[in-house]
């Protein structure tokens, strides 16, 4: 005979492993690193810079 199964417990236990499942597919999906983020923050504020030196005074 094997030991009765809390059929609560097992329902929890599966509905956190889907949200960890989806979490995780998410973070491949739409998450970046922060390096990443370092490099595209540098690279958007040097063009704004390089933008701003060649606007003409009027």
């Amino acid at each position: 005979m094997s030991a009765p199964v809390n059929l609560n417990k097992a329902r929890k236990a599966r509905a956190k492993a889907d949200k960890r499942a989806t979490a995780d597919a998410n973070a491949v999906k739409f998450g970046r690193t922060k390096a990443d983020k370092a490099v595209e923050h540098a690279t958007e504020t040097a063009r704004v810079q390089r933008l701003d030196a060649h606007k003409r005074d009027r």
